[in-house]
């Protein structure tokens, strides 16, 4: 479900656009207006073995019961916007080779859901289609610019300059995960594999967990002790919650290590706002641990930035959740048909 509310068709603003965030579990299709308000919403299981082509076949089948069931038609839709996960060439529509979707690798996606949806399509890096719905809609709204961080089993991202979504000669603009930390030879690993000293190594949800389970194996005291093959993201924030301070002291090393990947970023981009989205935060704003963690974050980030830049720059959550990709992807296609005019 949806966490947006919904807007009666007789009340959005034209032209109508469906935004569709493609997951390695789930795909989000959501009809949206001009303003960026959600008309209506649904969702279907990605079933990954069964490839793309299958998948866009029941994302066009599945939109059109939307339209339907709203009272519209293909017709009514200006355009699609599909944000996809993994490597891609963003200009030609092509899926390289996305890590998590094994049988979707070397596929031109966009020109097979243009087929099956008889609509033109806009493509985005999922990451990059979330930042874009938090720029238009969310905590970026009021911004020129600014950098999303998703934070979960990788750390994704997102840049927007002057409003202009940064998509890069090689479609990798915005892998803010991807930068360097740890330049160390024995540096960790982030979750392609390849990747020793990047972000994702250290400030990912799966980064989290394995530090943990790691000082816990060393002997670290804490209530996780008992089960280390249980120690997650989510059972840190719980065992911080309960006052737990080994767990406590986890989730501030990673906000350390966030501060300093986000202070890299502003002294190369300035922005002037960093979002930090994804499922991994620790409550948000409305828990205590989640709260200090934000705070952590930005301390640790004046303490690594110029002066004049930390008081010029704002960091904070998200406010879309998962609702940010598909709502990111119909404002690229907006974008995109706002272009063409």
């Amino acid at each position: 479900m949806t966490q947006q509310p919904i807007l009666p068709v007789a009340q959005a603003k034209s032209p109508l656009f469906l935004g569709v965030d493609v997951g390695g579990t789930g795909m989000k299709i959501g009809l949206v207006d001009d303003d960026g308000a959600t008309l209506g919403f649904t969702a279907i299981d990605t079933q990954e073995p069964r490839g793309p082509a299958d998948a866009m076949k029941r994302v066009a089948a599945a939109s059109n019961e939307l339209l339907a069931s709203h009272g519209l038609q293909r017709s009514d839709i200006a355009r699609v916007g599909l944000g996809t996960p993994g490597s891609q060439d963003i200009r030609r529509g092509l899926l390289i080779e996305p890590p998590n979707h094994p049988h979707w690798h070397h596929f031109p996606i966009v020109q097979c859901l243009e087929e099956t949806i008889e609509l033109p399509v806009s493509f985005a890096n999922d990451a990059n289609a979330a930042a874009f719905g938090e720029f238009w809609i969310g905590t970026g709204k009021v911004h020129p610019s600014m950098v999303l961080l998703t934070l979960g089993t990788g750390v994704g991202g997102g840049i927007i300059i002057d409003h202009e979504l940064v998509v890069g000669q090689n479609s990798f603009g915005g892998e803010c995960g991807h930068m360097i930390i740890d330049p160390s030879p024995n540096a960790r690993l982030c979750a392609w594999g390849g990747g020793r000293g990047h972000l994702e190594a250290y400030a990912s949800a799966t980064a989290v967990a394995n530090r943990a389970r790691e000082q816990l194996a060393a002997g670290a005291k804490s209530s996780l002790s008992s089960d280390l093959a249980a120690v997650s993201s989510k059972k840190i924030y719980e065992a911080a919650s309960q006052g737990d301070a080994f767990a406590q002291s986890i989730i501030d090393e990673t906000a350390d290590y966030l501060a300093i990947g986000i202070a890299s970023m502003v002294h190369m981009i300035d922005p002037g706002l960093v979002v930090l989205g994804g499922a991994m935060n620790f409550g948000g704003n409305a828990s205590p641990v989640g709260r200090n963690f934000l705070e952590r974050v930005r301390k640790t980030f004046r303490e690594r930035s110029f002066e004049y830049v930390s008081h010029g720059t704002t960091i904070d959550f998200a406010s879309l959740g998962g609702d940010a990709g598909y709502i990111g992807a119909a404002g690229i296609a907006r974008m995109e048909t706002r272009k063409k005019k």
